[in-house]
């Protein structure tokens, strides 16, 4: 192995002060976490295999700007032996790592169930022989709840509304039914349902949250995950966005800002509210149609998107807007940041990091 193998890193903590373990900590959300820990002096474990185009930039950041306390791993979830020792002496665990496309999911199904089934396995079984017993973060999917064809919904010129009123108040609760759809949705519902077992049958503290769309800085988003970067980065670029359906599909939108202190809100917790799942998104005051989130774009970059139009894909929601009461009621949580004003923060990110589209003038940086 050699000096610059970043596996060697993780088994070094031994000794050291216990480590806070992040799979796909090189990714989106789990770099914005990492951030967030290493400011607070947290030791942190980047375990990652570095396959999603991007995120090694997202790693290097981390590096730079936090130095000797980023541990990097690099290996794969579905490899057991390999990920095992990062796991000795952590503190705990959050399992960002996966298989993140409905569409990567019906042309490969056994790589999607390998990574989100089996890998969520082989994070769950670390964990539970771990020194510190480590409490388990799991980042599901509101995919978990099928879709949501029974809902019965008004077509306006831009959007979809739920015709039934306490749905379109507070949205989508933890209560709904389980529905697991495309390969992805079965994926990703079964690690769900391991995270929350192991709390059951091996006392292993874990606590789930499915997650509504989560867009911010250092997102590479593409046309199959992180679509409101996605048509942000192809709007800067000048290139065209295929919409798929009509575009008036709602989603509550969540600045990934918000999503971190979500994930250390439920850590400091754990004990409270192990073997439970939340709804985590921006609730029904961030709930936008994919045509608001273009005529937004549009405004910001002062010129028109190019789109082009595709049908419906498997699996997808007309309408989904998740209840985030119950994490308000138990941690305190609360979306922080409005929809139109994190889009604003992403553009500044794509500019200034990226070199994407015109300065947007004065503004505060918005950050995790």
């Amino acid at each position: 192995m050699s000096d610059n193998d970043p596996r060697q890193h993780a088994p070094s903590l031994i000794g050291k002060a216990a480590p806070v373990v992040i799979t796909g900590g090189s990714g989106f959300i789990g770099s914005n976490l990492a951030d967030s820990l290493l400011g607070s002096e947290e030791e942190v474990v980047i375990l990652d295999n570095l396959s999603r185009p991007g995120v090694h930039q997202n790693l290097e950041w981390l590096k730079e700007k936090h130095g000797a306390r980023v541990h990097p791993l690099l290996a794969d979830v579905r490899d057991f032996s390999a990920i095992e020792p990062a796991f000795t002496d952590a503190k705990a665990v959050f399992h960002l790592a996966g298989q993140t496309a409905v569409t990567t999911s019906m042309a490969e199904p056994f790589l999607d169930f390998d990574v989100n089934a089996r890998g969520t396995l082989n994070v769950l079984e670390a964990a539970r022989r771990s020194r510190h017993h480590a409490p388990v973060i799991f980042a599901s999917t509101n995919k978990v709840y099928g879709a949501l064809d029974d809902l019965k919904l008004i077509e306006l010129e831009d959007r979809y509304v739920p015709a039934a009123r306490d749905l379109y108040r507070h949205g989508i609760g933890e209560d709904r039914a389980l529905d697991f759809c495309t390969p992805y949705g079965c994926s990703k519902g079964a690690a769900d349902q391991y995270a929350l077992d192991y709390g059951k049958s091996f006392g292993v503290p874990t606590a789930v949250l499915r997650m509504s769309c989560v867009y911010g800085p250092r997102q590479f988003g593409n046309e199959d995950q992180g679509w409101v970067a996605h048509f942000l980065i192809s709007a800067l670029k000048n290139e065209p966005i295929t919409i798929y359906g009509n575009g008036k599909q709602v989603r509550d939108v969540l600045h990934v800002s918000d999503a971190v202190a979500a994930y250390r809100a439920l850590l400091r917790s754990i004990d409270s509210v192990s073997g439970q799942a939340f709804n985590l998104g921006g609730g029904p005051a961030n709930a936008v149609s994919l045509r608001r989130v273009l005529g937004e774009i549009a405004r910001l970059t002062r010129r028109g998107c190019a789109v082009e139009r595709a049908g419906w894909r498997p699996g997808d929601q007309a309408y989904f807007v998740a209840d985030t009461r119950a994490l308000q009621l138990r941690l305190g949580w609360k979306p922080t940041i409005g929809w139109r004003d994190g889009l604003r923060d992403l553009a500044a990110w794509l500019h200034d990091y990226r070199g994407l589209g015109a300065a947007l003038g004065d503004r505060e940086r918005i950050s995790a």
